[in-house]
């Protein structure tokens, strides 16, 4: 178990290690002021970075950790499935109720509604 743990963040580490590498070989080299220019989706740059976000943002982004977390958790429940089917049924259960509770409390709050 702990050797496949060890081989995924070795390979995790070697193919981030190779896209900077090649990126950096191959990549041009030229630096101009346009390049070196904030960019923000295409538009200029303006005003300051100082700026208030509405809330909207911010619970969009609880949004996703929450569905980030239910996939990181279930990644390995389906690799344990074999073991104990009936108790990892109930756990999984468990934990799609206690997500389902966030996911209607941020859809109350109106966070998917623009």
């Amino acid at each position: 178990m702990f050797e496949a743990l060890l081989m995924m963040f070795l390979a995790a580490g070697f193919i981030a290690v190779a896209a900077i590498a090649v990126g950096a070989l191959l990549g041009p080299k030229r630096a101009t002021a346009a390049k070196l220019a904030a960019y923000e989706s295409g538009v200029p740059a303006s005003g300051t970075a100082r700026e208030r976000f509405p809330v909207h943002f911010y619970l969009v982004a609880v949004l996703f950790i929450i569905f980030d977390i239910e996939t990181a958790f279930f990644f390995p429940l389906a690799v344990a499935y074999n073991g104990a089917p009936q108790f990892l049924f109930f756990q999984a259960i468990i934990f799609v109720g206690i997500l389902a509770v966030g996911y209607i409390y941020i859809l109350r709050r109106g966070v998917l509604r623009w």
